[in-house]
């Protein structure tokens, strides 16, 4: 079973999000020396980080994480992906090589990077790598789903709990702000079974094609996803129940993350489709969760809108990304960064001797 500490986020533990912080930062956006609005989300940003940690003024996060879950998916065996599963192994060791897409932006942007191995099914590659990799492993992958259960109920407690923890230390680290990537084979088939589960929609408005399967392989998708629904018949209340059914151990374990952070003021920012998956089941588990979380990008995958629907939310950025890793989480980490020192940086009318708008 999950840890004390786990359970006790998925209730009312968590903190409201502070409003106070949050106005006092929108009215001080209204002295800074330039027209009212005129930074555009850039204010709503610095706005949620301020209420989010529950101070203003608050300087902009210096210290950020993304961390990486990997872990493999039974499912790959109803041909859901061109990719076989022994390639989530080989791209962790390739995240701690410093080799792949999230290596190098993280390096550049000045964001830490953390791999967690929470259900890899194949041996890591070894060699001396950059990043920290973080050996967590609940089960080596889940079972295929089409054909039972993707995990106990107790193995998707304890991926959340991993999640969690990691948020929890990071915090004592003093980590601000934190972001949610993933890397698993299969795992947008997992994703869009878990949207689906938890919003009702359709089997074909939440598959996409991932990888990059054709036309025979996106049908093959929409099929298992619409059949392992039809065995399972997820209780949309119950979102423990519909991660275990049909989810998968990555997708638990940054749904944790997101729950971590929101226990610990440390708002999360959520990557693209798989990560948004997870989201649904956060603040499905916690409400209060929504408050913490800042979405960085619309993914070219299809549910993904679906997802941003039922969360009420709207993307920073829309640049065609399907990659996952955190890529999208990267770029708006520093965006979220930049709106901060523009208002914590940034002169007002009564310092800089320049006068406000009448009235």
């Amino acid at each position: 079973m999950a840890s004390e500490t786990t359970q006790a986020l998925w209730g009312a533990a968590l903190p409201a999000f502070d409003e106070a912080a949050a106005a006092a930062a929108r009215a001080h956006q209204t002295q800074l020396t330039k027209p009212p609005g005129s930074l555009g989300r850039l204010e709503d940003l610095a706005v949620f980080y301020a209420g989010a940690r529950g101070a203003f003024p608050v300087a902009a996060p210096s210290r950020a994480r993304v961390y990486v879950f990997a872990a493999d998916h039974g499912v790959t065996a109803e041909g859901v992906s061109p990719y076989p599963s022994s390639v989530t192994a080989a791209m962790v060791a390739n995240f701690v090589a410093g080799g792949a897409a999230i290596s190098v932006l993280t390096r550049a942007l000045d964001v830490e990077l953390a791999v967690v191995d929470v259900g890899v099914a194949s041996p890591i590659p070894g060699g001396a790598g950059r990043s920290e990799l973080l050996s967590f492993r609940v089960r080596p992958g889940t079972a295929n789903f089409l054909r039972e259960p993707a995990m106990t109920r107790a193995e998707a407690e304890q991926a959340l709990d991993v999640g969690a923890r990691l948020a929890h230390d990071a915090a004592n680290e003093g980590v601000e702000l934190l972001g949610a990537g993933e890397m698993g084979i299969g795992n947008t088939t997992a994703a869009a079974a878990v949207v689906a589960a938890l919003t009702g929609a359709a089997a074909e408005s939440v598959v996409g094609r991932g990888t990059g399967v054709d036309d025979a392989g996106l049908e093959r998708k929409i099929d298992v996803v619409r059949g392992a629904l039809t065995r399972h018949r997820p209780d949309r209340g119950d979102a423990l129940g519909a991660l275990a059914a049909v989810g998968g151990l990555e997708i638990a374990g940054m749904a944790g993350l997101m729950l971590g952070g929101a226990a610990r003021r440390v708002p999360v920012v959520v990557d693209g489709f798989i990560s948004g998956a997870a989201a649904l089941v956060a603040t499905r588990l916690a409400p209060r969760a929504r408050d913490y979380l800042c979405f960085s990008h619309l993914s070219a995958e299809r549910g993904h809108r679906v997802v941003y629907d039922a969360l009420d939310a709207r993307p920073l950025l829309d640049l065609g990304m399907r990659l996952g890793e955190g890529t999208g989480a990267a770029l708006a980490i520093q965006l979220l960064r930049a709106a901060v020192r523009l208002q914590s940086e940034m002169a007002t009318f009564a310092s800089a001797g320049v006068a406000n708008r009448a009235g």
